[in-house]
């Protein structure tokens, strides 16, 4: 369960993107129920709140990913990710990382010099700090999220279209391809939702079967609500779908309870 908690709402260019009309708010706030299987395995959380940094208004993005019941006993997750981005742009200006699962644990935090296109990482298990050049406009794991969310014409993409930016994570910037499969109404507890599916290309092996082993469904209007995260990995497969929302920017299209 390693990095998908939060991987999924969790990021062809690298210049910078004009962000459209923002896809979101303060006080917006998801809650996904994760099933391993059959098994109810854990919750994650995605939350903006807006705080002061460096005397700028910026949101605070929180994400939180945890197991519950009998899935503590198999493999106990309990992940801290938060991230602080400009209210206009998107570009990130420092993230937290405080994670532990299955007893492997980081304490993590990085700081975006925007103007030298560095970022400063202080490892507090570890006592550390090391300083990385990153290309300009880099996304923390969690801000790409949002990045994505406010990407123009991310709507109008076709079928086989990929949409890329690099991201840094792990001491290290990749480049992240987010590929547009298509669209779907799927069923979900609120009733029937338009979705736009995507696959992210991931990294292979250790946890998951192929690149395009992870897929998810975004509605298909003005909020690009995470709706659904589905992962095949080496062993079974993980289910994330949203089981609350609040403070959404604009209405949330919903069809029917039966399929029109």
């Amino acid at each position: 369960m390693k990095k998908i908690i939060l991987l999924f709402i969790f990021s062809a260019t690298v210049g910078f993107v004009p962000q459209r009309e923002s896809a979101y708010g303060v006080g917006e706030r998801f809650i996904f129920k994760i099933n391993y299987g059959f098994l109810n395995a854990g919750y994650a959380t995605l939350e903006i709140q807006e705080v002061m940094l460096n005397k700028k208004s910026v949101y605070h993005i929180i994400g939180k990913g945890y197991t519950t019941g009998m899935s503590r006993f198999f493999f106990k997750v309990n992940d801290n990710y938060e991230s602080y981005i400009d209210k206009d742009t998107g570009i990130p200006y420092q993230y937290v990382r405080k994670i532990d699962e299955g007893g492997y644990t980081k304490n993590q935090e990085g700081f975006f010099n925007l103007a030298e296109n560095k970022v400063l990482v202080k490892d507090y298990k570890h006592e550390t700090e090391k300083t990385f050049t990153i290309p300009k406009n880099t996304q923390d794991i969690l801000s790409s999220f949002y990045y994505l969310r406010n990407y123009p014409n991310i709507d109008k993409m076709k079928p086989g279209e990929s949409i890329a930016i690099d991201m840094f994570f792990d001491d290290k910037t990749t480049k992240f391809r987010l590929k547009f499969i298509g669209r779907e109404d799927i069923r979900t507890k609120f009733g029937y939702v338009s979705t736009m599916i995507f696959k992210p290309l991931v990294q292979t092996g250790r946890v998951f079967k192929e690149e395009e082993s992870l897929t998810i469904w975004i509605s298909d209007d003005y909020n690009r609500l995470p709706i659904r995260v589905k992962a095949n990995l080496l062993v079974g497969s993980i289910k994330a779908d949203l089981d609350s929302y609040k403070e959404l920017k604009y209405p949330f299209k919903v069809k029917s309870k039966k399929h029109d």
